[in-house]
């Protein structure tokens, strides 16, 4: 308890400090004894850099802010600190103990003793120096593993909160609606039911380590027009209930999610930073999500300087806060004074910020941040000598053999086998020719958002902080009796292609051509995939395709490699290459993983999250689409994918019998069952992935041919047969209807138990009978697979 406020027991312990109360009673105290600025001053963050001496973070100059002056603002308070280890490099150690003193002093010198909330970025890792950099999102979808996402989450919590954070902003849940959007990477794939639960497995990890879990973009980020950042959203509510709500939903209600922020769009003319129907009518006041709202960085003042519907920034506050952000980030711009100001002079009503304040409160009592015995130090530096930071540093270990082991696990099963002649698994070759701009770099399995390129490029000359193997430095060890010969072609995006002779030399030379192509990952147009680095088209970048063409060519059989942060139209490779082995940003065992597959010690699993095209113009196109978004005659225009969402071939073979329903007719407020058997026919151990997808031939609204509804990784050694039983809940039939209602109607319902969602291989009908249903918000979300055990032929 600071001094300066008086005790409220006779114990001597302020209110908000008595554990023994409860936390309605301590946040209720506490707002009852702050001034106006001292609520407002937990409404915001400020963004820092923690200190590689071990010192004070320092104030973080950004172009879109004016200079912070902390030992103006720490008197009344701070609500956040932005992103402490993601903003420069440090030593961990060092770090936490620069943010464990600066807690020290936010503390120490509001009235309250209140230390700030730390937030940092974890979407393919903690987004720190030296920390683990797991494979980008797209990749967990790749998987279709939601258990080993899990673990994976719950290991960047366990470090981020070794460190001090509290906060991690991640998962990205946007669907994607556009692969031409930068931001593809940081998504878990196109299709609702795919992203909701790989997604909500995230989130059940992080918040397993005590890190808050933020939902990114609420919501309709990925809709915008031509796959632009930060474009308008062409959004009607269907296609917005029904895609892009759904893993949000089911985050919150399944995952236990603490704070959702909010995207930079507008729908229909709506930011969402100002859309009260959403943020509390929905969020709130429907789903009964009782977190945290956080600005998505510079949100709320985009209000007023890109959307245009707030006069100033105190106008933008209010708008804001009405609608309900809680907290403005990753500075203060808004709520700052020009909210104090509007509140004294009756612009915006104190309720509205003691609202805010209530849950940020709440959250911080939560997580411990009230309580009389908190302790800024994390439990790694408790006992150091503090006084001697040198001796300090790798006390701190964030990449650890067991980060890195479930890093290659993650990576494994993400690699996605496209197309085989036979080709792979390579056995031993003689002579390999490794060709293309990714063949030979390291950065090329990173995403955007890891720390490397989303950090590490402004600071050149600093290693790396982790160990990022080159794909030639993998076939080295994967093949050591293999000549490896390496030419670059071209490069990512240059056009240069003085490279091509010695591309083709090496080729003709050659047992086998790899052909390693892709992205380079960047920011706002410094690379080729990444926030701000959207495409006209989903042609391969700069020349990689006439190299590759060029190649094609050859006599050599040659096999594609993706190293890439979206799906790439790739030409005449579809049907000509030997094989093609797609990997998004695998991170930093990825190049592992993907020498793996090619030598075939790794039998691939990985399943497309998102549909290859077919052409490099046919977007935006997802297999989502109703009748008439797919090929037909009424268009010269075909969509079909080259490989449709779902797709992923092994090094075994599978067959798939006997489907048996458990019903012809279920209610449509019941629940029907599937059994069938799936046997491993091949000679050598492999997991199948099992996709079941829903198709509603007559409904109320246009439906989409199929969606996704349930999928299972079934793992079988040669010989071996498992049996798999699915129940499917009738809500998963429900859509919105005509009157703005979820609605499951009566009718026959055609159920498909594929292999992708092009493939197929047992289907059944089922009949919902019974009344009209309009299932609320408590509806069942998924279906449930069980697998029986195992048998031999």
């Amino acid at each position: 308890m600071n001094a300066n406020v008086a005790a409220d027991d006779t114990a001597g312990v302020s209110r908000w400090n008595d554990t023994t109360a409860s936390v309605t009673a301590r946040v209720d105290a506490l707002i009852k004894a702050m001034t106006l600025q001292e609520k407002t001053a937990q409404l915001y963050g400020v963004w820092v850099g923690a200190s590689d001496q071990g010192g004070e973070v320092a104030p973080h100059q950004h172009d879109m802010e004016e200079a912070v002056d902390l030992d103006a603002l720490l008197p009344t308070g701070l609500g956040q600190l932005t992103r402490p280890f993601g903003t420069v490099p440090v030593d961990p150690a060092l770090g936490a103990l620069s943010l464990a003193r600066t807690q020290t002093r936010i503390a120490g010198t509001n009235r309250f003793g209140i230390p700030a909330l730390a937030h940092d970025e974890c979407l393919s890792g903690f987004a720190a120096w030296g920390a683990t950099a797991y494979p980008v999102p797209l990749s967990w979808g790749a998987t279709f593993d939601p258990d080993v996402v899990r673990r994976m989450a719950a290991a960047i919590g366990r470090d981020m909160r070794s460190v001090g954070i509290h906060q991690g902003l991640a998962p990205v849940l946007d669907v994607v609606r556009d692969a031409r959007w930068g931001r593809v990477e940081e998504t878990i794939g196109e299709d609702p039911y795919l992203v909701g639960t790989i997604g909500t497995a995230y989130v059940q990890g992080l918040e397993s380590a005590g890190i808050v879990a933020t939902l990114k973009h609420f919501v309709g980020y990925s809709a915008s027009r031509a796959g632009r950042n930060l474009a308008p959203a062409s959004l009607g509510p269907r296609e917005r209930a029904d895609v892009l709500l759904l893993p949000f939903e089911m985050a919150i209600r399944e995952g236990g999610a603490r704070s959702v922020m909010n995207a930079y769009t507008d729908t229909d003319g709506v930011p969402s930073a100002a859309d009260e129907d959403l943020l509390t009518g929905l969020l709130r006041d429907t789903w009964g999500f009782d977190g945290t709202v956080v600005a998505d960085y510079f949100a709320i003042a985009f209000l007023k300087s890109l959307h245009g519907v707030a006069a100033d920034w105190a106008d933008a506050a209010g708008l804001a806060l009405r609608a309900g952000v809680d907290v403005e980030l990753p500075n203060v711009k808004t709520y700052g004074a020009p909210l104090a100001e509007a509140v004294a002079d009756g612009r915006v009503p104190e309720a509205l910020v003691d609202r805010a304040l209530r849950r940020v409160l709440t959250q911080k009592a939560r997580l411990g941040l009230l309580d009389p015995d908190w302790n800024p130090l994390p439990t790694a530096l408790q006992g150091a000598d503090l006084d001697a930071p040198d001796a300090l540093r790798g006390l701190i270990d964030l990449d650890r053999p067991e980060n890195r082991a479930l890093a290659r696990t993650v990576a494994e099963e993400a690699v996605v086998l496209l197309s085989n002649d036979g080709t792979l698994p390579l056995g031993s070759p003689h002579r390999i020719a490794l060709i293309g701009p990714n063949a030979d770099e390291a950065v090329a399995v990173l995403g955007c958002y890891s720390f490397p390129q989303h950090i590490g490029v402004r600071h050149p000359g600093t290693p790396h902080g982790i160990e990022l193997p080159t794909l030639r430095d993998a076939l080295a060890a994967e093949f050591p009796d293999a000549e490896i010969t390496v030419a670059r072609g071209t490069g990512i995006d240059d056009g240069d292609l003085t490279g091509l002779h010695e591309a083709v030399r090496a080729a003709r030379a050659a047992d086998v051509a790899l052909v390693v192509l892709g992205d380079h990952a960047g920011l706002f147009g410094r690379g080729t995939s990444g926030e701000g680095c959207d495409v006209e088209t989903l042609a391969l970048p700069g020349a990689q395709q006439h190299l590759l063409d060029t190649l094609l060519d050859l006599d050599t059989p040659v096999v594609t490699v993706l190293l890439a942060g979206r799906p790439y139209a790739l030409g005449r490779a579809v049907e000509e290459s030997a094989a093609i082995v797609q990997s998004f940003f695998p991170g930093q065992e990825g190049t592992h993983a993907i020498a793996g597959v090619l030598s075939g010690r790794v039998n691939p699993s990985g399943r497309l999250p998102v549909s290859v095209p077919r052409g490099p113009g046919s977007q935006p196109a997802t297999y989502l689409g109703a009748r008439l978004a797919h090929a037909g005659a009424v268009s010269t225009v075909d969509p079909t994918p080259a490989f449709a969402f779902g797709h992923g071939l092994s090094y075994t073979r599978f067959d798939w019998t006997d489907l048996t329903p458990s019903v012809q007719e279920a209610p449509t407020d019941g629940e029907f069952t599937l059994s069938f058997t799936v046997r491993n026919t091949g000679a050598r151990s492999g997991t199948e992935v099992v996709q079941l997808y829903l198709h509603d031939p007559v409904a109320s609204v246009v439906q989409p041919v199929q969606r996704l509804v349930g999928y299972a990784r079934v793992a079988l050694e040669p010989g071996e047969t498992r049996r798999l039983r699915v129940t499917v809940p009738a809500d998963l039939a429900s859509f919105t209807g005509l009157d703005g209602r979820r609605v499951v109607e009566p009718g026959e319902l055609n159920i498909r138990v594929a292999a992708s969602s092009a493939e197929p291989r047992l289907t059944a009908r089922i009949t919902l009978t019974g009344a009209v249903r309009h299932p609320d918000h408590t509806r069942r979300l998924r279906s449930v697979f069980e697998q029986e055990p195992v048998s031999r032929a």
